[in-house]
């Protein structure tokens, strides 16, 4: 099968299109044919650092890397039960091997992909989806009515938080540059903070959450966005000790938030989707052989949603 190979880290230039055998089953595995992968700025960290690389996969050469997928059951082990073949289903890879015509997934971490979505949308999902899903689910207990200053909202994590804070029924505030203010506010926000021009934590000084997806001057003026009490949650840091006790005089609730692989997120993330209630929003699709070119737009670092291969 064909497969992206990474013998070294660097630029986008290092993943080399090759050949290599299909993965062999083991229990609990299904064998999927991939339609479509996902690419989120995780990918090209890992792309470019070899001590990444390293950690992830230990020092052998040459790996695969990728986690977002989208695709067809074509074989099944044994203990693969509730999924059979020729489900459309999607998946967060925890052994990554993403880039490749087919990718071996154990059920445990496979959700089926609802009908009204494509695969295009689906693994666009995995990742990004759980990064917001996770903390605003799991860590905020958000409940009707809270305020909520989402930073980053038209990002590919941002635009999938705006939509969860929206389902469960919060007040949303979205940060973006101005030319996303459309975006954002099509996506269920009730108000747009362009960062640009405006100071967020002069507009606002309420907030009952704060999601952090920036890091930086962000997350620090983020504590004057957050009433006392609040809880403030980001995905990129750790937050200094100086931040620290400047939340802490507060009462503000101030904490690191790393995504987590769990197949019953997943899917329940896939049941909101089911309903309509999230939607990913692709900025753009490229072919399989153009993986250099997606990399290239991910790492700018200014794409509204996400970036998609389509096999």
């Amino acid at each position: 099968m064909k497969a992206y190979l990474l013998y070294e880290a660097g630029g986008a230039d290092k993943l080399v299109l090759g050949e290599v055998e299909k993965p062999v089953l083991k229990s609990g595995e299904v064998l999927i044919k991939v339609k479509a992968i996902g690419i989120n700025p995780a990918d090209t960290i890992y792309r470019n650092s070899d001590a990444f690389i390293t950690a992830a996969f230990g020092k052998e050469r040459p790996v695969i890397i990728g986690w977002d997928i989208s695709g067809e059951i074509v074989e099944k082990a044994e203990n693969t039960h509730g999924f059979e073949v020729g489900d459309a289903v999607f998946a967060l890879l925890q052994n990554a091997s993403g880039y490749a015509e087919f990718v071996a997934v154990n059920v445990k971490l496979l959700a089926l992909k609802p009908d009204n979505i494509s695969f295009e949308e689906a693994a666009a999902a995995p990742m990004a989806g759980l990064t917001a899903w996770q903390p605003l689910v799991h860590g905020m207990n958000i409940k009707k009515g809270d305020k909520i200053l989402i930073h980053g909202a038209s990002g590919g994590v941002g635009h999938f938080a705006v939509q969860i804070a929206k389902h469960l029924g919060a007040e949303v505030i979205g940060t973006s540059s101005a030319k996303n203010r459309e975006f954002v506010m099509s996506l269920g926000a009730d108000k747009h903070i362009d960062y640009q021009t405006e100071n967020f934590w002069e507009v606002i000084k309420d907030a009952d959450f704060v999601f952090d997806t920036i890091g930086g001057e962000t997350l620090e003026h983020s504590i004057d966005a957050a009433k006392p009490g609040g809880t403030i949650i980001s995905i990129l840091g750790p937050a200094d000790e100086k931040l620290k006790a400047k939340a802490e005089e507060k009462n503000i609730k101030l904490s690191l938030w790393g995504m987590q692989f769990n197949g019953d997120d997943l899917r329940s993330f896939a049941d909101v989707m089911s309903k309509g209630a999230i939607k990913s929003h692709i900025a753009k699709t490229y072919p399989f052989t153009s993986m250099a070119e997606a990399h290239t737009q991910v790492e700018t670092r200014r794409t509204a949603g996400k970036i998609v291969l389509i096999m």
